[in-house]
C-alpha cells in the first residue's frame, strides 16, 4: 500500500509566506509599550533639582550649561530604563528588541529632538559674546518644552494613551512660555520636564509594568 503524499511544496510556502505576513501585520498594529515608567520618574526628579539651580545662576551662559547638564542625564536614564523594560519583555524568548511598534515610536520621536537641538545652536551663536536674556527666560523654555511635546505627541500615536497626552501638556507649557512674557521659563522646565514626567510616569509604571 503506498503511504499518503506530502503535502506540494508549492502550498506549503504559501502557508508559511501567509503566516508571516500576519505575524508582521498583528506586529505592526500592536503599540508601544515599553515607554519606561520608573525612567519617567526618575527624569522628571532630575529636572526638577535642575530648576532652581539653573534660576540661580547669575549668567544665561551657566543657566545653559546647567540645563545641557540635565538633558544629557535625562537621556542617559530615559534611555538605559527603556533598554532595560525592552530586555524585560524580549527575554529569551528570540523577539526582536526593536520591534515594528519601537521602531515607529522612535523614528516619530527623535526628529523633532533633533530640530530642536539644531534651533538652539541656531539661536546660542557661539561666535558672539554674551546670550541674550529673552532667550534662557523665554524663548528656549518655551521651544523645548513645544518640541520636545511635539515628538512625544508624534510618538504616542504608537505607543499607549497617556504618552500623547503627556506630549499635548508639554505642548501647552511651551506655548505658554513663548507667549506670556510675565511666566518664568524655569517653572514651566520645572513643570513641563519635572512634574508631567513624574505623573505620567508613575500612571504607566503602574499600569503597564513599569
Amino acid at each position: 500500500m503506498a503511504a499518503p503524499s506530502s503535502e506540494p511544496p508549492a502550498l506549503h510556502d504559501r502557508a508559511l509566506q501567509d503566516l508571516s505576513f500576519i505575524r508582521r501585520t498583528m506586529e505592526g498594529a500592536a503599540s508601544f509599550t515599553d515607554v519606561p515608567g520608573w525612567g519617567l520618574v526618575a527624569v522628571g526628579a532630575a529636572a526638577l533639582a535642575a530648576a532652581p539651580i539653573a534660576h540661580a545662576q547669575p549668567d544665561p551662559e551657566r543657566w545653559l550649561t546647567v540645563w545641557f547638564l540635565a538633558a544629557a542625564l535625562g537621556a542617559a536614564i530615559g534611555g538605559a530604563a527603556m533598554y532595560a523594560k525592552m530586555r524585560k519583555r524580549v527575554g529569551d524568548g528570540g523577539a526582536r528588541l526593536l520591534s515594528v511598534p519601537a521602531r515607529k515610536f522612535l523614528f516619530s520621536f527623535w526628529p523633532a529632538i533633533l530640530a530642536g537641538a539644531v534651533l538652539t545652536f541656531a539661536l546660542v551663536d557661539l561666535y558672539a559674546p554674551g546670550i541674550p536674556p529673552q532667550l534662557t527666560t523665554r524663548v528656549l523654555p518655551g521651544l523645548w518644552l513645544l518640541l520636545y511635546g511635539m515628538g512625544v505627541t508624534t510618538a504616542g500615536t504608537f505607543s499607549i494613551r497617556a504618552v500623547p497626552l503627556m506630549g499635548f501638556g508639554f505642548i501647552t507649557l511651551g506655548v505658554l512660555a513663548l507667549f506670556v512674557p510675565a511666566i518664568n521659563g524655569d517653572l514651566m522646565m520645572a513643570l513641563g520636564f519635572g512634574v508631567l514626567h513624574l505623573v505620567f510616569g508613575v500612571r504607566i509604571a503602574r499600569r503597564h509594568g513599569g
